[in-house]
C-alpha cells in the first residue's frame, strides 16, 4: 500500500470516531475529488499539500457541521502516519556511501518531516515545496538547492522516484536525472532519464563510487 493512502486510512479511521458525519457522507475517492475541485482556486495549492488537505477538510466539516477545530487534530493524524516510513534495504547504506563523497541535498513536494523519519542528518539542504514557495518539476527548487550547496547545476544529481516530477524537473533546470524505478515501470514519452536504476546499489555503479 503507498505510504499516502495508508496515511489517508489512518486519517479517515480518527475521523470515523471524532467526526463521523465527514465518513459518513466521504471516503477517500470523493476527498480525492473535492482535492481536484479545490486545487484551482489557490495557487498556494499548487506546492503547499499541507494547506490544501487543511482546506480539503475544512470544507467537509463545514459543510456536514462537524467541528472545524477538529480539522488541526485530522492534519496531525495524517502527518504521523506519513512520517512512518519504512525504508528500503539500500537506502540507509547508499546514503552512508554517498555522504563520503558528495553533499546531499533533498527537494520534497510534500511536508514529511526528514527528522521524524530519521533522515535529516544525512542532508545538508533539504527544500520543502510548502516553504520554498514551489514544487518540483518547477526549476527553481532545483537551482536554489543547487545553490544552497554551492554546486553548479551540471555538476549536480537528481535522484527521485517520479520520472516527471524528479527526472523532467532536474533536466529542464540543468542537472542529470537519475529515477529509481522499483516497480520497473514504463516512462514517459519525451523523457530519457540519464540513469534508471532499480535499486539504490546500482547508482554507486553509475557513480563510479565505492564505500
Amino acid at each position: 500500500m503507498p505510504l499516502i493512502t495508508g496515511a489517508e486510512q489512518a486519517m479517515f479511521a480518527w475521523l470515523a470516531v471524532h467526526a463521523p458525519k465527514i465518513t459518513e457522507h466521504h471516503n477517500l475517492q470523493t476527498m480525492r475529488a473535492i482535492r481536484a475541485e479545490l486545487l484551482p482556486t489557490n495557487p498556494r495549492f499548487s506546492f503547499d499539500l499541507w494547506a490544501l488537505r487543511s482546506a480539503i477538510l475544512t470544507k467537509m466539516f463545514t459543510e456536514h457541521g462537524e467541528d472545524v477545530s477538529k480539522v488541526e487534530h485530522a492534519m496531525q493524524v495524517f502527518a504521523k502516519a506519513r512520517n512512518q516510513v519504512q525504508m528500503y534495504d539500500d537506502v540507509m547504506p547508499v546514503l552512508n556511501t554517498l555522504g563520503k563523497h558528495f553533499r546531499l541535498g533533498s527537494i520534497s513536494n510534500g511536508f514529511a518531516d526528514l527528522s521524524e523519519i530519521g533522515l535529516a542528518d544525512h542532508f545538508k539542504v533539504s527544500l520543502a515545496a510548502h516553504q520554498f514557495g514551489c514544487a518540483k518539476p518547477d526549476p527553481r527548487i532545483f537551482l536554489a538547492a543547487c545553490e544552497q550547496l554551492n554546486v553548479a547545476p551540471a555538476q549536480a544529481v537528481y535522484v527521485g522516484d517520479d520520472v516527471l516530477l524528479d527526472v523532467q524537473g532536474a533536466q529542464q533546470a540543468g542537472l542529470k536525472g537519475v529515477w529509481v524505478n522499483r516497480a520497473g515501470k514504463n516512462g514517459l514519452a519525451g523523457i530519457a532519464a540519464d540513469f534508471e536504476c532499480t535499486d539504490l546499489l546500482s547508482l554507486l555503479g553509475w557513480l563510479q563510487v565505492a564505500d
